[in-house]
């Protein structure tokens, strides 16, 4: 297993983002009613792919039109997150970046399950208990880009994910994740289920808080 990293002005600024998504895919469909089924891996379109394809085209962008200099990026792509059966074999990539990595940075920003067609991302109730002030600017900064009806702050589920072991090893990390997803976790998780246009909500989000907030820590 690999974790994939990109940097922008990483080495030399002052404030330093982590963004998250992770690559890999469920290898066993375990949400299928059909045991036959249940071996089969996920094509993982929303879960997985849609957070990375979202990070690849942010990057793209802020290498052609940089932010401020005072601000660092890191793109993370997490391997091993949804290996499984159990959780105990699961978020293998964020357990190894939060031992590892040195600057780790000053905040995270996860996304997880982002390209549903009818888009809709709460507040996740463990990143509000653990990084409430992260949260709080995040789902504020959405409202100031017309983006309210996508980022309600409203309370979602409960989810366990790669940002609480990064939370724990001292690096505060919101997850965005929308969890109302029927394909999760069955082989009907193809790209014909996603939307450009949620991908695209999240890019603005994501965009218009680096170029904002490019001083902003936790």
């Amino acid at each position: 297993m690999d974790n994939v990293v990109g940097e922008i002005n990483w080495k030399d600024a002052d404030v330093r983002v982590c963004l998250f998504a992770h690559w890999d895919t469920r290898p066993t469909a375990d949400q299928e009613t059909d045991p036959q089924m249940r071996k089969k891996p996920i094509p993982g379109a929303d879960d997985g792919a849609s957070g990375v394809a979202v990070l690849l085209e942010l990057a793209r962008v802020l290498k052609d039109h940089p932010a401020d200099k005072k601000l660092g990026i890191r793109f993370v792509m997490i391997d091993g997150e949804d290996l499984g059966p159990g959780s105990d074999e699961m978020y293998l990539g964020s357990i190894l970046y939060a031992k590892s990595e040195k600057p780790r940075g000053d905040y995270g920003i996860l996304l997880d399950m982002i390209g549903d067609k009818d888009l809709r991302v709460p507040v996740e109730q463990s990143s509000y208990r653990l990084v409430p002030k992260l949260v709080r600017a995040i789902y504020a900064h959405a409202k100031t880009v017309g983006l309210q009806d996508t980022f309600p702050s409203t309370m979602g589920d409960d989810i366990e994910d790669d940002h609480l072991p990064l939370i724990a090893a001292g690096l505060p990390t919101v997850d965005l994740i929308d969890f109302e997803y029927d394909h999760w976790h069955k082989v009907s998780d193809s790209p014909d289920k996603c939307s450009a246009e949620s991908l695209g909500k999240v890019g603005k989000l994501l965009e218009t808080w680096l170029r904002k907030n490019p001083t902003w820590k936790p």
